[in-house]
């Protein structure tokens, strides 16, 4: 009989068996799991070694290369968290941002830099995002890790092939 039923009321009528229903909440349940924070020890740590970032004339850079889009990264000042951090565009005039200066745009994705340079008050049209972004201004740039601690709440967003632009955790 149920194989002459349209195949909606068939999944409707496996829904109102409550173990079936618990089955489907706990699957969509763990489907999300991939979006929870980094395990707390290594954010600890993190949010540690932030902290006793010393202060200076410098700010702190996350390469975040993405196909579609033409932002650079999120930059922090030392000694805050990178839930402070803001989605820039790089004014490039004075320096080159390090992958273009080595001729391949996009291969130092999720590096951590030390940045010079300063946010210019400008603010610069994305046209692929449709959004506005701080400008800065770069004068130099140092390579901290090319691995670096996780600062996203799902690893998707480190992949420049996805358009996910979630700001850091």
């Amino acid at each position: 009989m149920a194989a002459s039923l349209p195949s909606s009321i068939r999944t409707m009528s496996l829904l109102r068996s409550p173990i079936s229903f618990c089955l489907c909440v706990i699957v969509l349940a763990l489907a999300g799991c991939e979006t929870m924070p980094q395990d707390s020890a290594a954010r600890s740590a993190m949010n540690q070694a932030i902290l006793s970032e010393p202060p200076g004339n410098y700010f702190v850079g996350r390469r975040m290369h993405k196909r579609d889009y033409k932002m650079w990264g999120w930059i922090r000042e030392p000694g805050k968290p990178w839930k402070t951090a803001r989605l820039v565009m790089l004014n490039e005039q004075q320096k080159l941002a390090p992958d273009r200066a080595a001729g391949s745009l996009g291969s130092d994705n999720n590096t951590e830099y030390k940045l010079f340079g300063a946010f210019s008050g400008d603010k610069v049209y994305e046209p692929a995002s449709d959004l506005i972004y701080p400008e800065f201004v770069l004068t130099g740039a140092e390579v901290r890790t090319s691995t670096p601690a996780r600062i996203f709440g799902t690893k998707r967003q480190e992949d420049p092939a996805v358009r996910i632009l979630l700001p850091p955790i």
